[in-house]
């Protein structure tokens, strides 16, 4: 009878570790797939519309928790100026077909904003700058004197759910002077730090 109820524990306790098992083997990916909507993914950098603050095949960590929140919260997930976006952009083709792309380019200009770029300066503004903030001077250490000169004549309000993106390399960007403002929900996250190269792993 002992030899039973062992042969029968013993059984029992192959198929919890079996199951247990399996239990890690779908839940691992799963959990990592679920993180990757909806916490941070990775993005590699292509091109050099950043410059030379990231830099082509630069790999980054792009955070999606606030705008993860905010459609929980159903509220509306809006940036901060100078934050590095990735968002989702249709590029049109002039033989008709279209290709989804992920770019990447600072937010410059907010809803209720003025952005105007005139003799090579952009400038936002709004009630708090009367008389214009000169984005590309003015603003955060790291983000003074990376550009030079922005080429356009623009003028635009930007509107409720809306967000005015530039690349730091102005003479080589694809951004809103060509598409206009993006529009939040389109935004995927915003980079929060580089993890490659390692020389120049870093918070963005």
């Amino acid at each position: 009878m002992i030899t039973k109820i062992q042969k029968m524990r013993n059984y029992i306790k192959a198929h919890k570790d079996l199951l247990s098992t399996i239990l890690i083997l779908v839940s691992a990916p799963l959990l990592a797939w679920m993180l990757t909507i909806f916490v941070f993914q990775s993005y590699v950098v292509e091109g050099s519309s950043m410059e030379t603050t990231l830099q082509d095949k630069d790999r980054l960590i792009v955070s999606k928790y606030n705008r993860t929140i905010a459609k929980i919260t159903t509220k509306q997930y809006q940036p901060q100026r100078y934050d590095v976006i990735v968002f989702n952009h249709k590029d049109h083709y002039s033989f008709g077909e279209v290709e989804n792309k992920q770019l990447i380019k600072r937010v410059i200009g907010l809803p209720g904003d003025r952005v105007v770029i005139k003799d090579g300066v952009v400038k936002v503004y709004n009630k708090n700058n009367p008389d214009g903030l000169n984005v590309d001077r003015e603003g955060p250490e790291k983000n003074i004197n990376t550009v030079s000169v922005t080429a356009g004549n623009l003028d635009q309000m930007i509107q409720a759910g809306e967000v005015f993106v530039l690349g730091d390399n102005r003479g080589n960007s694809l951004d809103s002077r060509v598409f206009g403002a993006v529009d939040d929900d389109n935004i995927v996250g915003h980079a929060t730090l580089r993890i490659f190269p390692f020389s120049k792993s870093q918070k963005l």
